[in-house]
């Protein structure tokens, strides 16, 4: 890492903590006011990130001084607001407190016509103390450490708990994320060599490539990593953006179940589902990409839900933008659910416009047409408000994912990339059989147990009741590639594992939220049941427009983070039942609902002990495994392959290398064996390009070609009279002479 790296790795950190300050909220009664400034400043910190590349790509300035020079001027103008927001505050506190003194001397005045007679020798009385509301107008708060130690002091046994597991979670995946190299498949196959393309060309614009998803899938995540590329160098800090991203939707999600109702208790239960996830807890140490995306939809949500209570200002408005485009730049699946808070978000604003502008109907006589005119008024402005609020939000996210989209239409001739990518993920079939059954397949791989039998028998009865209804269950129109189903799901790999208990507490709440809501939060039983009608219909659209795969766990990550306040909320109402000596069958839930928390605390710690491929002991542990064998802990058998053929590369002092490679192949280890000593990327040029507009470079014009997968690809693609050489997955040629 190098020494300007050690600062500057911690400015997106240090912008987020003066946003945060500068961001929070000034109205009276805001939810969990503190969380929401923290989201606030996520999302202006993280389109700022995403615009920084963007500008500094088209000007092929992706370089260190110039991303220091931006996050130096986007720290400065970041305290220049928290200056101005204390300016503000202290104008305002004085105005506040100038108005109580000037309420106090009207109260106190004493009426003119008994000045006289009440007057004492002084020539008058003094005035009274002011009452006890003036006094208390500006109270000095507490300090935020004794806040934290009060709520530990008066929290209960089963809260500390919550707590502590949930942050004793978070720092354990810390200390992975710091220890363990980037080993994730889809990683060293497109999500890391983007970034290192975009270092080595210093712009973003597309190349020549065999592995389209390098171009195509929307590269949100990646444009985070390149800011910690950038300034250390490496990749050591990559980890630390899906971690990071894990804590901001612990704090979405907490917020959100304060916001529905939910008390401390609610909120740590939220907390405490979520953090011992298997799918979370192994994320937050990985270089994917399914955790940014829930991250930045629990902001969305989170956001959304205060425009339920109150008319929405410029600030979230812009907060909605950013959050829309930045779940569109990093995972497209993730717009399933912020279309549908979206639409929640303008229904609510139309309702409160309207009943902002309502006529006083019990006004003086004479008056209630004018009333009822200026309330139409006021109605129909209020409602191009709504309108233009919506337009806006638009306008932000194209601003955020806009550049991005303008590529791959002006490469592919259509915004969502070439027919490949468009057919192999999206349902290509929507009829209600094939609907039926891909949610069906869906919710048993997300629901998968250890149990064999178990799995096998929700298995055949599937694919039994698909035959029924004339529904082929492997389909291609409905299953993603080749693969077949069933697949076993259970194990803790970040790429697919299941999340039973968090699913079922998730599914119960949801349930009870619809049906019975002043059950679960009898004060926010309308904004409840809406709020779960928008999680199912997320849920209900994420299967009918995506086909099962195997990895579609991970996929489905942003559902779950929205769902499970509603687990929280539900958990809540079941405990504090049973607190009020409820019985019958209630003590029967509550006994299952412990075990439930019990096995989700167990998950979640076996996660990150034995968890794949970063684990704290066993085989592969992050103490006693070396850095390379850590890249390699999908594929141990290709790692000195990889050494071998690259060692022979260099030892030619080649300096234009050709690669060879298929769609799905590992090409980030190259970019790690053939820097320069001095750093500098290495020059590797694509021998094939699945991109119609750049054609792939000559062979014969380079100076050694790598290979990875096919040795007879390889082979048909080497100048006659090179010399091939081959070792299992990967092989090289040179040229004669070399």
């Amino acid at each position: 890492m190098s020494a300007v790296g050690y600062p500057l790795a911690l400015a997106p950190v240090a912008a987020i903590g003066l946003l945060a300050v500068a961001l929070r909220p000034v109205a009276a009664g805001t939810v969990a006011g503190r969380r929401l400034a923290l989201v606030r400043a996520a999302l202006v910190t993280g389109a700022f990130a995403v615009l920084t590349v963007e500008l500094l790509g088209a000007l092929r300035l992706l370089t260190l001084p110039a991303f220091a020079v931006a996050w130096l001027t986007f720290l400065a103008g970041a305290l220049a607001a928290v200056g101005w927001r204390r300016r503000c505050d202290d104008a305002r506190g004085t105005a506040v407190v100038a108005a109580a003194h000037r309420a106090v001397e009207v109260v106190a005045a004493p009426e003119p016509a008994l000045v006289g007679a009440t007057a004492g020798p002084a020539g008058g009385t003094p005035p009274p103390p002011p009452p006890a509301a003036a006094r208390r107008v500006a109270p000095r708060p507490a300090g935020r450490w004794a806040r934290l130690a009060d709520a530990w002091r008066t929290a209960g046994r089963g809260e500390r708990l919550l707590a502590g597991t949930v942050g004793g979670l978070l720092l354990v995946e810390l200390l992975i994320a710091l220890l363990a190299e980037p080993n994730n498949f889809d990683s060293q196959t497109y999500h890391l060599p983007k970034v290192e393309r975009w270092v080595a060309q210093g712009g973003l614009d597309f190349w020549p490539t065999a592995i389209h998803r390098q171009v195509t899938i929307p590269p949100g995540a990646e444009y985070l990593l390149l800011h910690l590329r950038l300034f250390t160098g490496g990749d050591a800090l990559h980890h630390l953006v899906q971690w990071a991203a894990g804590v901001g939707v612990l704090l979405a999600a907490t917020r959100i179940t304060a916001q529905l109702g939910g008390g401390r208790r609610a909120q740590l239960l939220t907390a405490f589902v979520l953090a011992t996830t298997p799918m979370v807890a192994l994320q937050a140490t990985s270089t994917q990409t399914d955790l940014v995306c829930a991250a930045w939809v629990a902001c969305a949500a989170t956001v959304a839900l205060d425009g339920l209570r109150r008319r929405a200002g410029a600030g979230a408005v812009l907060a909605l933008g950013a959050a829309t485009g930045l779940t569109a730049l990093t995972k497209t699946s993730g717009l399933v659910a912020v279309g549908p808070l979206l639409l929640l978000w303008g229904l609510a604003q139309l309702r409160l416009a309207r009943a902002g502008s309502a006529p006083d109907r019990a006004g003086p006589p004479g008056r209630g047409t004018d009333a009822s005119r200026a309330g139409g008024v006021r109605s129909r402005r209020q409602v191009r408000r709504t309108v233009a609020g919506s337009a806006l939000i638009l306008l932000v996210a194209v601003v955020v994912v806009g550049p991005f989209l303008a590529r791959v239409t002006a490469e592919f001739g259509h915004p969502l990339g070439p027919p490949r990518l468009r057919e192999s993920i999206p349902m290509e079939r929507h009829d209600p059989p094939s609907l039926l059954v891909n949610a069906l397949r869906i919710a048993h791989t997300a629901f998968d147990t250890p149990l064999a039998p178990l799995r096998r028998a929700g298995a055949e009865a599937i694919v039994g009741a698909a035959g029924i209804i004339g529904v082929d269950p492997q389909d291609r129109a409905t299953t993603f590639g080749r693969e077949r189903f069933p697949v076993p799901s259970w194990y803790p790999d970040e790429d697919r594992v299941a999340f039973p208990l968090a699913g079922a507490l998730a599914a119960i709440g949801a349930a009870y939220a619809l049906v019975r809501p002043g059950r679960v939060a009898p004060t926010q039983a309308g904004p409840l049941r809406a709020y779960a009608v928008v999680v199912v219909a997320a849920v209900l659209l994420h299967t009918a427009m995506i086909k099962w795969q195997p990895w579609g766990n991970r996929l489905l990550l942003y559902a779950l983070a929205l769902a499970v306040p509603l687990a929280g909320l539900w958990l809540e109402a079941l405990f504090r039942r049973r607190a009020g000596g409820a019985s019958g069958r209630r003590p029967v839930a509550f006994g299952l609902a412990v075990s439930t928390l019990a096995g989700c605390a167990l998950a979640g710690v076996l996660a990150v002990s034995y968890g794949f491929p970063r684990r704290l002991v066993g085989a592969g542990s992050v103490f006693t495994t070396s850095e390379w064998d850590t890249r390699f802990l999908r594929r141990p058998q290709w790692a000195e392959e990889f050494r071998w053929a690259a060692g022979a590369v260099r030892a030619t002092d080649a300096r234009r290398i050709g690669l060879v490679q298929q769609n799905d192949n590992w090409e980030y280890p190259w970019w790690l064996l053939l820097r320069g000593a001095d750093g500098r990327p290495p020059e590797l040029v694509a021998l094939q390009s699945v991109l119609p507009g750049r054609p792939p470079a000559d062979p014969a014009s380079m100076d050694a070609i790598v290979c990875t997968g096919s040795r007879p690809a390889c082979t048909a693609l080497v100048p006659a009279g090179w010399r091939v050489q081959f070792r299992g997955y990967v092989g090289y040629a040179l040229p004669p002479g070399s």
